[in-house]
């Protein structure tokens, strides 16, 4: 909204200084600190409103150490990262944007399949919470809107060189010559670590000859309900100890959020050889926003956690970290930058397969894993949950680096 209103004062009024509202670099900035000072400022009023309505963690006995401490702490702080990065993001992003628009609808859309969870684990007294189905059609309906609106909507497009040169940039006496960018409607991706690293999904399709790009869609669409539904759930999977998915998230968003200011740039896609995104570019400031509400969290979710961030944050997190990567053609490198959550989602679907394999062969099920997900294997064999999150973080910086690496790698 601001980012109108200094628009009108800048080319309307002509106002000095208000033309710097148009600089993506400078609004990511205001974003961030506004949502970082709005989860620590507010987020303890948050939690003392959780509190007076008992909105408490039910904890279920699984062995693990200093587990019945965490009982009755306050649940459904995600509420607080759904705040801090939506106040932001209405107040400096330009909200016309598509990709602005798609993150919001998929932060409420997440935020409120986690919060009907939530509701009925606390106020329902039923542990087991929505039912599956339930959230998985939640997924799916989403996957639907995003990859619809991604293939379907004109605003959505990538550029294409040509080698003609209509793009002139002057500084002082030297004169910088760019390919001109021609902008088509496309289902490419990035494939990481090789050279022509474009994969166009509608090649699936060639088989059906003449005019198979048209059915791209019957790829495309399958392909972002996979991605998001995998992703939100593996956010889900790794939200188990004090930390752990909030300070993960934020690594992970942060190496996004450089993928996308690049992708947006025609200068820097250019340099670096990548896929040109444009209005990809204004997703930064919704990543700045996310971040700052992820850090501002951690104030209040690191150990010992005054908070959980339940399904709500959980759910929503997943969702908006799938969506940005495919909005930035980089969903192929989510399993670098969210190697954590594929670790977790792993160690889950390892422990439950080999366990139903070797009761079927054997009559008795045997684990791979003291528990699972995998912070809870750790938890087993002894560690604090500290010491856990602090090596899950350093792990996730090194992958985040090495997802970044690729932009030059190939």
């Amino acid at each position: 909204m601001l980012y109108y209103l200094f628009e009108y004062f800048d080319k309307t009024l002509d106002v000095p200084g208000t033309g710097v509202f148009q600089y993506i670099t400078f609004r990511s900035a205001l974003a961030f600190m506004l949502s970082l000072l709005l989860s620590t400022i507010y987020g303890k009023r948050v939690i003392n409103f959780l509190r007076r309505q008992q909105v408490g963690e039910t904890v279920r006995e699984l062995g693990l150490a200093g587990q019945n401490e965490k009982a009755g702490t306050p649940t459904m702080g995600g509420l607080i990262i759904i705040f801090a990065t939506l106040v932001p993001v209405l107040l400096f992003a330009r909200l016309h944007n598509i990709y602005i628009v798609l993150l919001i609808v998929t932060t409420l859309w997440m935020g409120t399949i986690g919060f009907v969870d939530d509701y009925i684990k606390i106020f329902k007294k039923d542990k087991q919470g929505l039912k599956g189905i339930f959230k998985v059609i939640g997924q799916v309906g989403l996957g639907i809107i995003v990859g619809a609106v991604l293939y379907f909507n004109p605003a959505v497009t990538v550029r294409t060189d040509t080698g003609r040169t209509d793009i002139f940039k002057t500084a002082g006496n030297t004169t910088v010559v760019l390919p001109a960018p021609i902008e088509e409607k496309s289902t490419a991706t990035t494939i990481p670590f090789v050279k022509n690293n474009e994969f166009d999904y509608a090649e699936v399709l060639s088989f059906m000859g003449d005019g198979y790009e048209k059915w791209a869609w019957l790829i495309f669409i399958p392909v972002v309900i996979f991605i998001i539904t995998a992703v939100s759930n593996g956010a889900n999977l790794t939200d188990g100890i004090d930390g752990l998915a909030a300070g993960t998230s934020a690594i992970s968003v942060l190496a996004l959020g450089i993928f996308t200011f690049v992708s947006g740039n025609i200068i820097f896609s250019n340099y670096l050889n990548i896929m040109y995104i444009p209005n990809s570019g204004e997703m930064t400031v919704f990543i700045s926003a996310f971040v700052g509400s992820l850090i501002g969290f951690l104030w209040y979710n690191s150990y010992p956690a005054s908070v959980f961030m339940g399904d709500t944050g959980s759910l929503t997190i997943g969702g908006i970290i799938a969506v940005l990567a495919i909005a930035v053609r980089k969903e192929i490198l989510i399993v670098l930058f969210c190697g954590i959550f594929l670790a977790e989602s792993a160690s889950v679907i390892i422990q439950v397969t080999y366990f139903k394999y070797t009761k079927k062969r054997f009559g008795e099920g045997r684990r791979i894993f003291l528990m699972s997900p995998l912070h809870h294997h750790y938890q087993k064999k002894g560690y604090h949950e500290s010491k856990i999150v602090t090596r899950f973080w350093i792990v996730a910086v090194m992958l985040a680096i090495l997802s970044i690496i690729t932009l030059k790698l190939r």
